[in-house]
């Protein structure tokens, strides 16, 4: 069984991840910076001091409500708590390990752009999000390819059968990139650093989910609000010694990345050009993976913030995916580098990282500097990455089980999606990784076709938000909502100075 699930998996994975399906990344994410005019480094300024400065000056960003909307700072911590997850330490050693150093810098390009992909997808979502039966807001790639490109001329059922696609894919890649992948180097990394058997993790992690989702959005909310930021600053502080423990290291870690990007062979030889191809594909690969921009996941949670300007909300998704692979995964990579066992020189792992495996490089990199603790630190950084990650990745499966059930489905998500937990802990790491692959790809195509069809909507409401609250303009009535009802009662609380 186990064998037959592989061979379909890789036949499907060499589809979704393809070269068009990367070249449709890479274009949407330079269409996106471009329409926008750079925004992510024309107003970087602005959009850190309205997102990640905002959180100790502005008290609507982090004060809890009383509907059942969730805060600004809210969303931001739980799309980090299903971004921030193991694809930034064992991705990011993976990638290393298949592309080689190199890896990391088709990671950085790809962020570079993505960033303006989740601001779009952000944007989107709060234009098109609605509120359901339980006065919940609901918004997500679903409701842009039915609401926005289904009004097309002509496009309806093309709009429909995409957002139907869409959320069947997310509901799977919620079992995958959400779930088992995530628990599966929990409980790898539990087993090395501690030798607790992975059933016994296993068992631990179904009942620490399942007590935490069964209550809802408020609730994993509440939860991610305090862990996220508790885990990031710890594991910063763990990379940063170590990259200060080796600092004399760092030009010749930096050289091999970039050497590594544009190296016409790859580490293990091969014809001429397998090395950049091969570079760029994990890389681009692992850095989506890490980040979700393009996938149209974190866009479900970030549609239920109580922000009102959809322009402010795409800001935080700038920082989501300049936090998450342009800090964590590059601090990672630097510091697995500096000291692990990857030899600069030829960007091949030493004999001791092939015995390791590449789901354990990082914790034998950690070792290296500060013996059996390190080990233990990394298994804990995992531990706490992946929790937060399989918590974030609940509500994006139950925002897509809702669209395609009702709302009454949601119930029955949430114990299956518990009761995977405990499948993800007994399965193969690599399956678990390639399975996880395959379903990215498999939202990443309907999303982005929508993203690049509704950019014009991107466009326009990222020019109106500039001409009002960036150049001062007094005459231009805000863009807030494709639906009338909603941009009025929007419009009544933006100018009320709500937002």
């Amino acid at each position: 069984m186990i064998e037959w699930i592989t061979n379909v998996n890789n036949t499907l994975n060499s589809m979704v991840w393809g070269w068009p399906a990367l070249i449709l990344l890479g274009f949407v994410g330079v269409l996106m910076t471009l329409m926008t005019r750079f925004f992510q480094v024309s107003h970087f300024g602005y959009w850190m001091k309205h997102t990640i400065g905002a959180i100790f000056g502005e008290t609507h960003v982090t004060a809890h409500t009383e509907d059942k909307s969730i805060t600004q700072f809210q969303s931001l911590c739980t799309a980090l708590a299903a971004t921030v997850g193991t694809g930034n330490i064992v991705g990011v050693a993976g990638a290393i390990a298949v592309g080689g150093p190199g890896a990391v810098f088709w990671m950085w390009l790809i962020a570079f752009f993505g960033m303006m992909t989740n601001y779009s997808e952000n944007v989107l979502g709060i234009l098109y999000r609605r509120k359901n039966s339980e006065g919940e807001w609901c918004g997500g790639a679903m409701y842009y390819l039915k609401d926005g490109l289904g009004a097309k001329k002509g496009m309806k059922w093309v709009g429909a059968a995409l957002a139907v696609l869409f959320s069947c894919f997310c509901l799977l890649a919620s079992f995958g990139i959400g779930n088992m992948s995530q628990v599966n180097s929990m409980v790898e990394n539990v087993n090395h650093a501690f030798g607790i058997p992975n059933v016994a993790t296993g068992i631990f992690l179904f009942v620490a989910v399942a007590l935490v989702i069964i209550g809802g959005l408020k609730r994993i909310a509440a939860f991610t609000e305090k862990l996220v930021p508790f885990m990031v600053i710890l594991y910063l502080f763990g990379t940063f010694t170590i990259i200060l423990m080796n600092f004399s290291t760092i030009p010749a870690v930096f050289a091999s990345i970039f050497k590594g990007a544009f190296a016409l062979k790859s580490a293990a030889g091969g014809v001429v050009g397998s090395g950049i191809a091969l570079a760029m594909q994990m890389g681009m690969k692992r850095g989506v993976f890490s980040n979700e921009a393009g996938l149209g996941s974190s866009v479900m949670v970030h549609s239920s913030s109580n922000v009102h300007e959809p322009v402010r909300q795409g800001m935080w998704g700038i920082f989501e995916v300049f936090a998450d692979t342009i800090v964590v995964c590059t601090l990672t990579a630097v510091s697995m580098l500096s000291c692990g066992p990857v030899d600069l020189a030829t960007g091949k792992l030493t004999e001791a990282g092939e015995a390791v495996g590449s789901s354990a490089l990082m914790s034998f990199a950690f070792e290296q500097c500060f013996g059996k603790i390190g080990a233990v630190f990394i298994a804990l950084a995992i531990l706490l990455f992946a929790y937060s990650t399989v918590l974030g990745w609940s509500h994006y499966g139950a925002t897509a089980c809702e669209y395609l059930f009702g709302t009454k489905s949601v119930i029955f998500y949430r114990i299956a999606f518990s009761a995977i937990v405990f499948a993800g802990s007994m399965m193969k790491a690599q399956l678990a990784w390639d399975i996880s692959d395959t379903f990215n790809g498999m939202m990443m195509i309907p999303n982005l076709i929508g993203v690049l069809v509704l950019s014009p909507q991107v466009m326009a409401c990222t020019k109106n938000y500039v001409d009002r609250k960036i150049r001062g303009k007094k005459d231009v009535e805000p863009m807030l909502s494709m639906f009338p009802d909603i941009q009025k009662a929007e419009e009544f609380a933006v100018l009320g100075g709500e937002d």
